[in-house]
């Protein structure tokens, strides 16, 4: 069976040596909640997309109302609903926008500081501890690393 040093993470994923695991633990817990904001970025980038293709279906559906001779309908919806602001002053641009420069990219900066810090900015180091913990050394599948190129 391979030693630790043939068998284990590679240097970007072990801990420097004065690295305790509570520390450890902390930049995995802080890694997990910037995922967690990833995620919520997702969905509001799946907002802004959804609901500008909702503006761009109501467009189409006030044309074929005025097709089909409801002008007063289409004419409602047109001056009220089209276009409208999804917020006070905004469109969801702009919200993706105050998001990605405001909170997303303080919670970003915060975390790669903090692994900079502590960590030499090794990214996954939780992970990568957890990794070696519950893989079956030796076994096909549950290899440290993927096998290198010729």
């Amino acid at each position: 069976m391979a030693t630790f040093s043939e068998d284990g993470p590679d240097a970007e994923h072990q801990r420097p040596a004065a690295l305790t695991d509570r520390s450890v633990e902390a930049l995995g817990k802080l890694s997990e909640a910037l995922e967690t904001v990833e995620h919520a970025r997702g969905y509001l980038y799946g907002f802004h997309r959804l609901t500008g293709m909702a503006d761009l279906a109501l467009g189409e559906a006030v044309d074929l109302f005025r097709e089909a001779g409801h002008h007063e309908l289409a004419d409602t919806l047109q001056q009220d609903i089209v276009g409208r602001n999804v917020i006070h002053g905004r469109w969801t641009f702009q919200m993706v926008e105050d998001y990605d420069d405001g909170y997303y990219a303080e919670f970003k900066a915060a975390e790669k500081a903090a692994r900079h810090q502590l960590a030499d900015g090794k990214r996954h180091l939780f992970e990568a501890e957890m990794k070696e913990d519950r893989r079956t050394h030796g076994r096909r599948h549950h290899e440290a690393l993927p096998p290198k190129e010729a």
